[in-house]
């Protein structure tokens, strides 16, 4: 029984976890470049179309929405161009999270009426995203990375 267990989990647990050692650095770099880009082109449509998003964020109940709306797009924009960098990723990534949060409460809640139209929203993944890279970081593929490893001072 024990060589068929050893068996197993070096078959099924342990090999893919030594092959996923050398592949540590593609993850971040994926959801990083994948959700940055995303966003940047999110955020420059909201700057390009304020007007109009305004009035969304009015319909929304979202309070200050000629502050918050330029707010978010910038947001947006900049958070995206940072994590596609890899730079204050785990800022940007945070910033990012909680513009997903507002975005499913104010403008998608009303259309919840169960857990999988809830964990369905294309903002939960993105929520899941950035919470993974606030907690993870950039990865070694990025501009935090060189910082942290290059500019450290003695403490």
């Amino acid at each position: 029984m024990k060589n068929i267990c050893g068996t197993f989990l070096k078959a099924t647990l342990l090999w893919p976890e030594k092959v996923s050692t050398y592949l540590t650095w593609l993850a971040p770099l994926m959801a990083r470049l994948i959700v940055g880009e995303v966003f940047i082109v999110s955020g420059l449509g909201k700057l390009n179309n304020l007007e109009i998003v305004t009035g969304n964020f009015i319909s929304w109940g979202i309070p200050l929405p000629h502050v918050l709306t330029p707010f978010v797009a910038g947001a947006e924009f900049v958070g995206g161009s940072l994590l596609v960098l890899g730079l204050l990723t785990r800022i940007s990534a945070g910033m990012l999270g909680v513009i997903m949060i507002v975005a499913i409460y104010s403008a998608l809640w009303p259309q919840v009426n169960s857990i999988d139209t809830f964990f369905g929203f294309e903002e939960m993944a993105y929520l899941a995203l950035f919470t993974w890279l606030a907690i993870a970081g950039a990865g070694k593929i990025s501009v935090d990375h060189w910082l942290l490893k290059n500019c450290r001072t003695s403490e």
